[in-house]
C-alpha cells in the first residue's frame, strides 16, 4: 500500500463517524450516508494521484463525499458546495427543538454548523472544503451560533447538542 492510500485509510479508519453522521443530514438517512462515506473513500484511493497537496487530505475527501451527495440528491453543482446543500438532523426525534431550528438557518449556515459540530472539521477544513474563506467559517459560524441560541433559548445554547444527537 503505498503512502497516499494509507493516509487515505487513516483519515477513513479516524473519521468514519464524522463524515457518516454529517452526510446523513445531507442524505436524509444513516443508511445513504454510509453508502456515500463508502463510495467517497473508494473514489479517494482510486484518485488518490490527482490530490496536489494544496489543503488538508480530509478536506480533499470531504469535497468528493459532498459532491457525491449532491449526485445522489440529483442536484446540479453550478454554484459554491456551501450553497448548494440543504442538510437537516436525519433522525429529528433526537431533539425536535433543536431540528426545528436548525431548519431556520439558511443552508450555507446548516452545512457549516454541520460539518464544525457534528463531522467536527476545525475551521481551516470547512474552508477549505466549502471553498470559502476561514474568515468566512468563523463569521457563518458564529451568526448560526447566535440564530441557534436565540431560537433555542439558553437551555440549548450550546451546540454540542447537536454532535451528541448525531452520535446516537
Amino acid at each position: 500500500m503505498d503512502r497516499q492510500a494509507k493516509a487515505i485509510e487513516d483519515v477513513y479508519n479516524r473519521r468514519y463517524l464524522g463524515f457518516r453522521n454529517a452526510l446523513a443530514g445531507i442524505a436524509g438517512s444513516y443508511e445513504a450516508a454510509q453508502d456515500i462515506v463508502q463510495e467517497s473513500f473508494a473514489r479517494a484511493l482510486k484518485s488518490r494521484s490527482s490530490y496536489r497537496g494544496d489543503g488538508p487530505l480530509e478536506a480533499w475527501i470531504w469535497k468528493i463525499a459532498l459532491r457525491i451527495a449532491l449526485d445522489q440528491r440529483r442536484k446540479v453543482v453550478a454554484e459554491p458546495l456551501a450553497d448548494a446543500f440543504d442538510p437537516e438532523l436525519p433522525e429529528p426525534e433526537f431533539d425536535d427543538e433543536l431540528a426545528a431550528a436548525l431548519r431556520t438557518l439558511s443552508p450555507r449556515r446548516r452545512l457549516v454548523v454541520f460539518l464544525r459540530y457534528v463531522a467536527d472539521l476545525d475551521y481551516a477544513q470547512i474552508a477549505e472544503v466549502c471553498e470559502i474563506s476561514s474568515g468566512t467559517v468563523a463569521a457563518t459560524l458564529s451568526q448560526a451560533t447566535a440564530a441557534l441560541a436565540s431560537a433555542l433559548g439558553n437551555e440549548h445554547a450550546n451546540l454540542r447538542a447537536l454532535g451528541e444527537a448525531a452520535e446516537q
